[in-house]
């Protein structure tokens, strides 16, 4: 028994010593593969090193040395240590961001873009009267390059003023003086007409021709007329220097001004004041409610014949023009003039503040001038200018648009519509066979008359005002918005 058991001990031990052997075996060969394949990488990564940099070995050579690193030539630039599998390849593991949030991210970026592009604009019309109306045609620079633009048509109708008026009305000794202002149209769509010693009423509406007043029985004449701005008083200046205030609705003389000592040629409304302009060369300013209380403000600067004055949109400035080739500005409180011009070469008749960009007055010259020229009240400076080879008696600003009519005597007697600030001749209109001394606009803004010493007065359509719905919704007009 004893013998047996020893047998099956030993033969038991010879078993797990051979298993050891092959657990051994099998261990030394798993390590002797894995130094294997360590060997490779670090060969196959030292010859990817050497690929990388460029290294040549020269053969022949009895011991090689590293070469040094080869640069582009000036065309090739060298691309060395250059991560192409970083900077190339697509990061799938970078978070993106929700629809929602990118595109709210996109429209915070497209208001600030809107932002500046506005302000840009306004700067723009505020200080060099641009006359942007759409931020659609101003695109930046950079988007304009990407984005084509809208395809318009080049054929495309500009806006017909016609070339014959649509009415005509004879003024029988409607004078020929280009000091005397004999036309003017109220807000209660009545004309009223100086001719001689005599003042007419012309209702647009009904077409009934009524007479205001007849100063032949004081041996006077009518040398300018007026109307208020609410259309209920008329303001006569006659060729001895009175100034007669007549209520239209009563037909009933009011009041009469005296204080000058030659023919009113000018007058000009602010509210209920009256400013008149005559051949002694002053200028007055007279509350009519109380003319024999207040007292009256007398401008003097004028060297010869005042034959032009207008008060500004705001009622803040008043410009007269005369016969000495002077402009001046006025305020409502000084005696002297704040602003002087003296750029025109003749009479000064032409007068007209613009409804559309403060501080912007437009004036014209006589027969030696023959210029519009347009000034910046707000510094005093001197804007544009253009020469009409003609006579300046009248300007006028249209209501609804950047635009102004002008009126012309010798030598071509023609109407002139203009766009501004690009003073392109929009129309030329002839028929009057005298000069063209006397204008007035319609209340509604789109028709104006003139008058000639042809003794006839003929109503034009120049102005457009559809045109006025597009400028008027424009965020970029600044005059339609309190300030």
């Amino acid at each position: 028994m004893k013998v047996g058991a020893w047998c099956s001990s030993l033969i038991q031990h010879e078993e797990g010593t051979k298993y050891q052997q092959v657990i051994n075996k099998k261990k030394q060969n798993l390590h002797q593969t894995w130094i294997l394949n360590m060997k490779n990488v670090y060969l196959d990564n030292k010859m990817g090193d050497l690929h990388t940099h460029h290294h040549i070995l020269r053969p022949g050579s009895p011991m090689s040395s590293p070469s040094k690193e080869k640069y582009g030539d000036r065309f090739i630039p060298a691309r060395s240590g250059a991560a192409w599998h970083i900077n190339f390849n697509l990061n799938s593991e970078s978070p993106r961001q929700s629809p929602v949030a990118s595109r709210k991210a996109r429209e915070v970026a497209n208001d600030q873009a809107k932002d500046g592009l506005a302000y840009n604009c306004l700067l723009k019309n505020e200080l060099l009267s641009a006359g942007i109306e759409d931020l659609k045609d101003q695109q930046p620079d950079e988007r304009r390059i990407l984005v084509p633009k809208e395809s318009k048509n080049l054929f495309r109708a500009v806006r017909k003023i016609s070339k014959i008026p649509f009415k005509v009305l004879d003024a029988p000794e409607l004078q020929d003086d280009f000091y005397l202002n004999l036309v003017d149209w109220s807000s209660q769509n009545v004309l009223s007409v100086g001719l001689h010693t005599c003042v007419y009423l012309w209702s647009a509406c009904t077409s009934q021709v009524t007479r205001l007043c007849d100063l032949s029985g004081d041996g006077d004449k009518v040398t300018s007329v007026s109307w208020a701005e609410r259309g209920n008083l008329v303001a006569v200046g006659t060729h001895k220097g009175y100034v007669q205030i007549w209520d239209v609705a009563a037909s009933k003389k009011i009041n009469t001004l005296e204080g000058h000592s030659a023919r009113v040629g000018a007058l000009a409304w602010n509210g209920d004041m009256l400013s008149s302009g005559s051949r002694d060369r002053l200028i007055l300013q007279r509350d009519i409610r109380t003319p024999s209380v207040a007292p009256e403000r007398r401008l003097t600067g004028h060297r010869q014949e005042v034959c032009g004055l207008k008060w500004s949109p705001d009622h803040q400035h008043l410009a007269s023009g005369g016969n000495d080739n002077k402009l001046f500005v006025w305020n409502m409180t000084s005696v002297s003039p704040v602003q002087t011009y003296t750029d025109h070469l003749a009479a000064v008749k032409a007068i007209a503040w613009s409804p559309h960009q403060h501080g912007l007055l437009a004036s014209g010259g006589g027969t030696a001038d023959r210029c519009i020229r347009f000034w910046n009240t707000l510094t005093g400076q001197p804007l544009q200018s253009v020469d009409t080879g003609s006579q300046v008696c009248n300007l006028a600003w249209s209501k609804h648009s950047n635009e102004l009519v002008s009126t012309h005597g010798y030598s071509q007697n023609q109407i002139l519509v203009w766009k501004y600030p690009s003073l392109v001749q929009i129309a030329k209109l002839t028929g009057h066979s005298f000069r063209v001394l006397y204008l007035a606009m319609s209340p509604d803004g789109e028709a104006i008359v003139t008058g000639a010493g042809d003794e006839t007065l003929r109503f034009w359509n120049v102005f457009s005002k559809t045109r006025s719905n597009k400028e008027s919704k424009s965020v970029l007009n600044l005059f339609t918005r309190i300030r």
